[in-house]
């Protein structure tokens, strides 16, 4: 298979993942901390492999590892809460170009060079990420913009725990580039596990989060047996996808050239626009706004982003 086809079905699953991860919050679990503790739970079921990968890395590495685990956590808490409050495809795309610009900037900040093509792509990231973030709605442009600074607090939460998510994946990048770089992949990849999964059970401690999650993972008491083995086995299936999906686009990245396949990630943001739209008419759970104006608007906004993408990832 070729390395394009491989990282345009990376992409494809990734789309489908995310807009089952929106339902999946909205519908089933209701809740951002029980879906991010069941994602790091399942996520450390590696460590069953530790009896052959497993390597002591130092005390100073194990801390890295473990705060790196730590990173990804959070990270993936903050996706799941913008999730619950906005819609899939514009909460992705927004995270997926601002990902970049916080990773430049920690490599500034790290000393590491500046290539004038990094700041064309921060340039592409930024306008593409402003054309999704204030998609014009009921309000006119500027209306929005005075009622995000004062009126809509629930936007505005949604639009902070989106740049929330973006850093903290951000963050995580670039320590498993260190922690990755320094030590056996399996090994690191498994402590980092191990750091996500204790950075959830940390939500064990609070008596409220505890109730939120014991109730949560009981999915629903009042549904059927039938309905609550549909949505355990509609979880596995959508982590066993994700796995599937990482693993094709590290495949895509092996055989082919990692600016364009970085750049490809639009195909993702085109695909989840789509499947919401084509959804939208048969589930209420995906219904989102709709009108030729906003598509043709999220799709230049997609391709900045992708143009963005790929001229940062030529510095790679």
């Amino acid at each position: 298979m070729s390395w394009f086809l491989t990282a345009v079905i990376s992409y494809f699953l990734l789309a489908i993942v995310n807009l089952t991860d929106k339902f999946l919050i909205d519908n089933v679990l209701r809740s951002s901390k029980t879906y991010a503790f069941l994602v790091c739970l399942l996520g450390s079921l590696i460590f069953l492999a530790a009896p052959w990968l497993l390597n002591w890395p130092g005390i100073n590495l194990l801390i890295a590892n473990l705060l790196t685990g730590a990173l990804f956590a959070a990270a993936l808490y903050f996706l799941f809460e913008a999730l619950s409050k906005g819609e899939a495809a514009r909460t992705v795309i927004i995270i997926g170009g601002l990902i970049p610009v916080f990773s430049t900037i920690f490599s500034l900040l790290l000393g590491q060079s500046f290539f004038i093509l990094q700041l064309v792509g921060i340039s592409f990231l930024l306008l593409g990420t402003f054309l999704i973030a204030y998609l014009p709605d009921r309000h006119s442009f500027w209306e929005k913009i005075w009622l995000y600074l004062g009126a809509t607090p629930k936007e505005k939460n949604s639009m902070w725990l989106i740049v929330l998510s973006s850093f903290f994946y951000a963050l995580f990048f670039l320590s498993t580039k260190l922690v990755y770089s320094n030590q056996n992949f399996w090994s690191a990849f498994m402590w980092v596990r191990l750091g996500a999964l204790l950075t959830v059970l940390l939500f064990l401690i609070d008596k409220s989060s505890r109730l939120e999650i014991f109730k949560n993972l009981g999915i629903n008491k009042k549904k059927k047996k039938q309905t609550k083995k549909k949505n355990i086995l509609l979880f596995l299936f959508n982590q066993g996808l994700g796995s599937l999906s990482f693993i094709l686009q590290n495949y895509a990245i092996f055989l082919g050239p990692v600016a364009i396949i970085t750049a490809l990630q639009g195909v993702q943001y085109a695909i989840m626009i789509f499947l919401a739209f084509f959804l939208g008419f048969f589930f209420k759970e995906y219904k989102e706004k709709f009108s030729w104006h906003l598509l043709g608007q999220k799709t230049v906004a997609i391709i900045f982003i992708s143009l963005g993408l790929y001229f940062i990832s030529l510095n790679l």
